[in-house]
């Protein structure tokens, strides 16, 4: 829900997106958010992200308004946001407030300030909260339009709310299982924001919680070499961090919205902890503790089709937990988890969060203070503390980390332990060049293609010839390319399954150049 470019290409689209935060600010009486961030991108792009009344992303509809307003010539400003007026009945009196964050890069604060120039021009009112977590933006965004029924809207309150959620779960932590040795983490802060809060934040920690910064911005880059992105995409650990065998660590991504965890074993062999991980030692810990109060409560976790197969046999099979496949992108996943009472969703990138329907917080807070059965009221007790403990609002590295490293010390798991509850298949991700990537339809949550015809029938016959093997192809969202995903029971198939579907795209979707080289 928002535009990326270079840095110094950005300037009329931020004025004219402080100039949309006030339509829609006024459309909806409510605080709108407008975060300047480019993410995981090199330091010299930058970017914007709008935020709507309840943290969380910008509604579909808007989204397109805002892709007209920010392509608008000069002289056809005034008509287009004319039409969005008249189609959205605007109440131009009304009162506007727009919460406007950024991240640490070099082009954010003088970027940031043509949001507040746009704000200002309709004479909307802003509440500038400067360097802060795109997370953390959401946060008071969704804490000012509930009347801070979601916590208080300040940075403080943020920290102080996680805080005392994460160190009432730890209290209930046997700490014979934990020892001192497993509360120690590694973090990859991608020289970015999560580096800054990370530092705020450590006097709110209790004493058990002993992290090690690295990659905290003060010389390298911004998210060079290093962050959530960079680790799952090579997986390899980030620059700057050494990692001695069976040290648990993780990465954030460079606006602190994305975590991965990893660790090397004691052949020196790098192991990647994603998303779909996280996913799983969430679930399994959440429906253990609802087991436990005895509630019809149902958990469900929302996947895309890049989540490992392993991952969805397991929480199927083993777990007894439905998994629903949607479209790509955080949007689609969030909003299939609010039709669940407890809803996990996690992109296999290390975005994601859990989501638990009013009718279910309710019934977990009242069993917290009501319940007469130790037992259940202590698992209520917890659940609550989840809940508190999660940002709902959006993925959020720091909250995420916090919800793991509780989980770990109360199952007393170590990292490999985690690793282990099942093995990933094989896999690999490519993307092939193609002059024009809407030539490719797709269907079934992006599992299947309907064009151009024949490919689904090439891709079919070759995943047939490999074991427990499975393959999709879709269009890119950010550039013109199909990017190609396969996997398998060995590497070498997975390697080989993808690149023969690589060759069909090519073949069968107009792709550019030479074909794909194995």
């Amino acid at each position: 829900a928002g535009f990326r470019s270079r840095a110094e290409c950005l300037d009329h689209v931020m004025f004219r997106m402080g100039v949309l935060a006030v339509l829609r600010s006024r459309a909806t009486a409510s605080a709108i958010g407008v975060m300047v961030t480019a993410s995981h991108n090199p330091e010299e792009d930058n970017g914007v992200k709008l935020i709507d009344p309840h943290g969380e992303m910008l509604h579909p509809l808007w989204e397109e308004y805002a892709t007209q307003l920010a392509n608008a010539e000069e002289q056809e400003l005034q008509k287009v946001m004319t039409e969005i007026c008249q189609k959205e009945a605007v109440d131009l009196h009304r009162d506007a407030l727009v919460f406007i964050g950024r991240d640490t890069r070099p082009s954010s604060m003088k970027l940031s300030q043509a949001v507040m120039d746009g704000i200002s021009v309709l004479g909307g009112q802003y509440r500038d909260y400067g360097l802060v977590t795109t997370p953390q933006l959401h946060y008071m965004v969704c804490c000012h339009n509930t009347q801070e029924q979601y916590g208080k809207a300040t940075v403080e309150g943020y920290y102080e709310k996680l805080s005392k959620a994460f160190t009432e779960l730890i209290k209930k932590t046997n700490s014979s299982s934990s020892g001192d040795s497993q509360r120690h983490l590694k973090i990859d802060c991608a020289n970015g924001i999560g580096a800054l809060k990370l530092m705020e934040m450590e006097r709110y920690f209790p004493q058990e919680v002993l992290i090690h910064l690295y990659n905290d911005g003060t010389s390298e880059k911004l998210n060079h070499l290093c962050g959530a992105d960079y680790v799952k995409v090579h997986q390899k650990p980030p620059r700057g961090l050494d990692m001695k065998p069976n040290e648990r660590c993780c990465s954030f991504d460079g606006d602190a919205d994305r975590i991965v965890y990893y660790y090397k074993d004691t052949n020196d062999r790098f192991h990647l902890i994603d998303g779909d991980k996280i996913a799983t030692l969430i679930s399994i810990f959440l429906k253990e503790l609802l087991v436990k109060v005895e509630e019809t409560l149902k958990v469900a976790v929302v996947q895309t089709a890049y989540a490992n197969g392993s991952s969805t046999r397991y929480l199927e099979e083993t777990m007894k937990v439905p998994v629903h496949c949607v479209k790509t992108g955080v949007k689609h996943l969030h909003h299939k988890a609010q039709e669940f009472d407890v809803g996990v969703y996690f992109e296999a990138n290390g975005h994601g969060t859990v989501l638990f329907s009013k009718a279910a917080e309710t019934k977990i807070r009242q069993l917290a203070k009501e319940e007469k059965d130790d037992e259940r009221r202590e698992a209520a007790k917890m659940l609550e503390n989840m809940i508190d403990l999660i940002n709902q609002t959006v993925g959020d590295a720091i909250a995420d980390m916090l919800v793991i490293e509780a989980i770990l010390a109360l199952k007393g798991l170590t990292v490999q332990q985690w690793d282990d509850i099942y093995t990933d298949l094989p896999n690999r991700l490519l993307k092939v060049q193609a002059s024009y990537r809407q030539v490719i339809g797709t269907t079934d949550a992006e599992r299947r293609v309907t064009a151009p015809p024949g490919l689904q029938e090439s891709i079919d016959a070759l995943v047939k010839r490999r074991r427990a093997a499975r393959a999709f192809v879709r269009p890119s969202g950010t550039e013109d390319a199909v990017r190609v995903y396969a996997e398998a029971d060995t590497q070498e198939a997975a390697d080989a399954l993808a690149h023969e579907v690589s060759l069909a795209v090519h073949h069968l979707a107009g792709g550019v150049g030479a074909p794909p080289q194995p």
